[in-house]
């Protein structure tokens, strides 16, 4: 069974990261930059939070504040929530919904190993299921591993 850490090693380990005194406008640069919709808001080696584009929207531009001067630890979420490297894809999609969240951080003990994201469990959910499809085609045409 594949768990959260098999799509870290195809993906990658890389987790992006902000202080919460860093300015929104540079912040949403490095994300843009980076071609992520989120990141985590780090206070030394800890979680202080995750700034998405659902906070850029609420709680910058419809509160009319200036991205240039507001911090990111001031319009971050602080609740973020977190799972091991030994969750299954499902298990992380069910989490995901329940809690409303777009991007899941994963931890190894008490360090941050990677983030996956709503993209990246349905990317993973097309592609097993496209595998179970070919599998379930080759059985029925007859043909056998190896061939």
């Amino acid at each position: 069974m594949d768990t959260l850490e098999t799509i870290l090693k195809e993906k990658g380990h890389t987790v992006y990261s902000v202080r919460p005194d860093m300015p929104v406008l540079e912040v949403v640069a490095k994300m843009c930059k980076a071609h992520i919709g989120a990141l985590l808001v780090m206070s030394d080696d800890s979680i202080a939070g995750m700034f998405s584009e659902r906070d850029l929207m609420k709680r910058v531009i419809l509160e009319r504040r200036d991205p240039a001067h507001v911090h990111v630890g001031d319009v971050m979420t602080t609740r973020v929530v977190c799972t091991g490297g030994d969750v299954s894809p499902r298990e992380a999609m069910e989490v995901m919904t329940l809690e409303c969240v777009t991007h899941l951080p994963v931890l190894r003990g008490s360090r941050v190993d990677g983030i996956v994201s709503m993209g990246d469990l349905v990317w993973w959910t097309m592609r097993e299921r496209e595998h179970a499809v070919e599998q379930l085609t080759d059985y029925v045409v007859g043909k056998y591993p190896g061939e």
